[in-house]
Parts: structure tokens; C-alpha cells; sequence
């Protein structure tokens, strides 16, 4: 018969003091690893039977109404209660019944049983079948034959066939970046989000849990745990009440990956009413992209981007002014005058400003084209290679400027920390570009394209709900003539209207809501 064995090595972060040097115990079986979380309390040294379980392939149930937890060995079947001291150890054929009283009760945290490791290790042995010895004060052996495993800390650290290696937190006001460390491309992952507990799983790598391991943290992440299961990655955050959602995001010329964790905002009731009336929605800014110098794209029919949209920003003006008139309306420009970008929202952030709305139009390098429609962008990193080359043509506009070096590359982790800090514009942002792209979507002469993200330097700057519009493609002949005449640009700037007044309803009730 083939030899195996299992070893559960404590791992030591503080020599001083052993009890409380341990971080986890880890589970080797052969070259498997598998890490389970420990807890101290009172000098007691407790581990997680639910890991425990999964480290040994052992079929168990959780109950979280009652926090029992059943777990289903060959001969026997072992019953933990949390906050208890008694386990009860009965036999499959119902033969044999024996409750077992720890010196101690066990301990619920995290949703999770924990047991105390030094009184548990004798109802465990008879459960499993298999011989658990101290090797050591930091060293436990557990062996179903006459094996004599060693192992040392070094033989674990030192494992490189890990994909994950490691990872690194920044606080930030709205939530968390974390960067995980990746040897390897991860390919895919998904994610699920319930009792409290932030749950990935990434396809076709695996992680070094002893390096991807938190516990009694104090911010939003409050713990986090992780293994390997067969050929994925798991990675699980105890996450605080505050937390509100989450993206995951890849690095360019990287194979890290960028977790953010957003939270809450206006936590606090007097902040939440301050906010509130700084939030009347009663000042809009319209932006018409380029001007002056900066002609923008050149049409098929030799009309200048920079007047199209200088024309459907002044008629969607007039037309707020008039319809609503409790609203007042910044322009970024009123004529052909060549504003930097960065400017653009410092205008709009002076106004107090409630909506941003950026004007342009869209082209292709090929002139004429059959590409054509409206689309709403979103600041985020651009997903697909048509928006990402659409936000560098428009950013290009910072070589007019007298000091471009005052932009920072908008690479993807300096996008996400932008992203963090204006998360609490960002469904707003989302909601608006929804409701204008069904707008778009009613006949007004010209195809939507739907809502879709880049990034854009004109929108970094503006401290509010934010898009980008490109009304049309000027390198197709229908979209050039459509955006060129008096019709064209009315029916885009009633469009938008409509939009705003939807908008501005949904906005009211929902800064009333918070």
C-alpha cells in the first residue's frame, strides 16, 4: 500500500513567545500544502474545524442557525457546537455514542467554529482513524502508518511552484487597494459577496496562503483567509458593514492584479447632512470639448469637431435655462477659446457643480467609415482597444498646454486610486450614462452604441457625477451631415435634456434616501 502522510506544522512570527508566535497551522499532504487560520484567546491556541476539514478532503455541514457543525469521517461522525465545550463523537452504525467535555468551550469567529487545538487533538485522532503526535511544541505529525514525515519551516517558505506570492494593502478614505503578487497571468476569476464574507476565486493558479493571511484586522478588511482548491485560488475577506462593493482590476505589463474594496460614504449623520445640501441638484456644467487651437477631429465634410460640439453645448444650455429654471449652467467655454484640460474641472468643482457633461465627437483613422452612433463613457480604464485608443486621441489634447508634464500617466493602479476617490460620484455617473444612452436609444437620427469606459483626463478632475459623450462619428458621411445641421444638433441637445430631468429625480430621491 502507498505510504502518505499528513503534517500539521505551526508556523513561528515571534520567537519569544511560542503561543503567540503561531499565524497557522499548515497541512501538508505529500506536496499539497493546505494553511489553517488559528485564533489566541487567553493563552489557548484555537484552529478552525471547518479548515480542518477541507484540508483533509472530509465531508462536513455547517448550520449557521444553530452553529453546529457535523463532519462525516469513515467510522465516525463528530459533532461541534460553537460556544460550547462538548463535542459529541457517535459511530456511523449508531453503535457507540460518546460526548467528550473540552476544558474549555470552542470559539465562534468570523462564521467560523474554532477548536481549542491542545484539548481536541485525542477526539480527533479517534474520529480520523489516524495517529496525531506532538513532534514538538510548534510541530504536530499526523500519520495513518508508520511513516516519520519531517518537514521544516524553510521546506515550506521556500516553495516556488506558487503563482501568488504575496500581497499589499493601501488605505485609502473610500476603501482598500490591494495589489496581489502574481508570478503568472491570472486568466479568469469570479466572485460572491455574502454574510459579510468577500469570496475569489482565480482560475488555474495557485497562492501561497501563508503569505495571503490576516486576521483581527481594524479597518474595512477585518480578516483575510485563502487555500487552494484542485487547479483554482481562493481568497476570502472578512469585510466590516461599511463595504459597498468591489472591482478587480488587471495591470498593464504586469501579471498583478488590483483588488478595490469600496466603503461607505457620509457615514457620519452631520457629514451626511452637510453633503446633502451641497448636493441640490441646481448646477450643471457643460463641457464642449476642444476649441481654439485645439480643433479637434477633422469630418468627411471639412466641419471641425471643436464647433460641433461648442453648438450642441450652447442649444443644450438654452435649453436648461429655459425648462429648468432653477437650475443654473456653467460652460467650461462659451466661444472658440482653447481651454486646458485640467482647467475643465476646476471649473466645474468651483461652480459646485452636481453633473459634468463632457461634448465631443468620435472618428476613425479611416475617413470616410461605415462606424457610426453615439456612446456614453464612464472614467475607467478602457476595456476594450476602441476606447482605449478614443481616451488617448482625446488626451492628446494636452500637447497644446504649456506644462503637460502636470498629467499623470493614467496607468491602471493610478486609475483605480482615482477611481476609489471618486466612487462616491461613480453610480451616479453609471445611472446617468443609463438613462441617456435609453434616450439615445428613441429616433432621433443617429444609433447608440451603448455605455462604455476610458479614461479620460477631462473627467479625473471634476469632483461629480461625470460622462463623456461623442455624439457621432465625423468620419461617416450620415453622422458628419446629421451633427452638422440645425436639426442634428437640437435633437442631441433635447435628448440630453430629457436625460437630465430623468436624472435629476432619481439623484433627489436617492441623496434623500442616505
Amino acid at each position: 500500500m502507498k505510504k502518505y502522510f499528513l503534517l500539521f506544522l505551526i508556523l513561528l512570527i515571534n520567537f519569544s513567545i511560542i503561543a503567540q508566535s503561531i499565524n497557522s497551522l499548515i497541512v501538508v499532504s505529500g506536496e499539497k500544502r493546505f494553511y489553517i487560520p488559528v485564533y489566541h484567546r487567553e493563552g489557548m491556541i484555537y484552529f478552525s474545524i471547518k479548515n480542518f476539514a477541507d484540508a483533509l478532503s472530509v465531508d462536513y455541514s455547517y448550520n449557521s442557525e444553530t452553529e453546529k457543525i457535523k463532519l462525516n469521517f469513515n467510522e465516525y461522525t463528530l459533532y461541534v457546537t460553537a460556544k460550547n465545550p462538548f463535542l459529541i463523537l457517535q459511530k456511523k452504525d449508531k453503535s457507540e455514542s460518546n460526548v467528550i467535555q473540552l476544558p474549555t468551550s470552542t470559539y465562534m469567529l468570523e462564521n467560523q467554529i474554532y477548536l481549542p487545538l491542545k484539548y481536541s487533538i485525542k477526539a480527533l485522532q479517534t474520529a480520523s482513524g489516524m495517529n496525531l503526535e506532538f513532534q514538538s511544541p510548534n510541530t504536530l505529525i499526523v500519520k495513518t502508518e508508520n511513516s516519520e514525515p519531517k518537514i521544516t519551516p524553510n521546506e515550506i517558505t521556500s516553495n516556488s511552484n506558487f503563482d501568488i506570492t504575496g500581497f499589499s494593502l493601501d488605505e485609502k478614505a473610500n476603501g482598500v487597494l490591494i495589489r496581489l503578487n502574481s508570478k503568472k497571468n491570472i486568466p479568469s476569476y469570479n466572485s460572491s459577496f455574502k454574510n459579510g464574507i468577500l469570496t475569489f476565486i482565480f482560475r488555474k493558479v495557485h497562492l501561497d496562503p501563508a503569505k495571503l493571511f490576516k486576521q483581527n484586522g481594524e479597518g474595512l478588511i477585518k480578516w483575510i483567509h485563502s487555500r487552494n482548491i484542485k487547479n483554482d485560488a481562493e481568497i476570502q475577506f472578512g469585510l466590516g458593514k461599511e463595504y459597498t462593493s468591489s472591482e478587480v482590476m488587471n495591470i498593464n505589463n504586469s501579471n498583478d492584479l488590483l483588488i478595490a474594496l469600496y466603503n461607505k460614504v457620509f457615514e457620519n449623520h452631520a457629514v451626511k447632512n452637510k453633503e446633502k445640501a451641497k448636493w441640490n441638484f441646481n448646477v450643471i456644467v457643460i463641457d464642449a470639448g476642444h476649441g481654439g487651437k485645439d480643433t479637434g477631429t477633422l469630418g468627411v465634410n471639412g466641419i471641425e469637431e471643436k464647433n460641433i460640439n461648442l453648438a450642441i453645448a450652447l442649444k443644450l444650455g438654452k435649453d436648461i435655462e429655459q425648462q429648468m429654471k432653477d437650475v443654473k449652467v456653467v460652460y467650461t467655454r462659451k466661444t472658440d477659446k482653447f481651454i486646458e484640460l485640467y482647467r475643465r474641472g476646476q471649473i466645474a468643482n468651483e461652480a459646485g457643480g452636481n453633473l459634468f457633461i463632457s461634448i465631443h465627437c468620435n472618428a476613425t483613422p479611416k475617413k470616410p467609415s461605415d462606424a457610426n452612433g453615439f456612446e456614453v463613457y464612464l472614467l475607467r480604464p478602457g476595456r476594450t482597444k476602441e476606447a482605449i485608443d478614443i481616451a488617448e486621441r482625446e488626451n492628446s489634447v494636452i500637447k497644446y498646454e504649456d506644462n503637460p508634464s502636470r498629467y499623470k500617466k493614467l496607468t491602471d493602479e493610478n486609475f483605480i486610486l482615482v477611481s476609489m476617490a471618486q466612487s462616491s460620484y461613480m453610480r451616479y455617473s453609471e445611472k446617468f450614462a443609463e438613462i441617456l444612452d435609453k434616450e439615445f436609444s428613441k429616433d432621433i437620427g443617429i444609433e447608440p452604441r451603448g455605455v462604455k469606459q476610458a479614461g479620460f483626463y477631462v473627467l479625473v478632475g471634476a469632483s461629480m457625477p461625470s460622462v463623456l459623450i461623442e455624439t457621432g462619428f465625423l468620419s461617416n458621411r450620415h453622422d458628419a451631415k446629421y451633427l452638422n445641421s440645425s436639426k442634428g444638433q437640437a435633437q442631441i441637445a433635447e435628448a440630453i435634456l430629457q436625460a437630465i430631468k430623468k436624472f435629476r429625480n432619481e439623484y433627489e430621491k436617492n441623496i434623500e434616501a442616505e
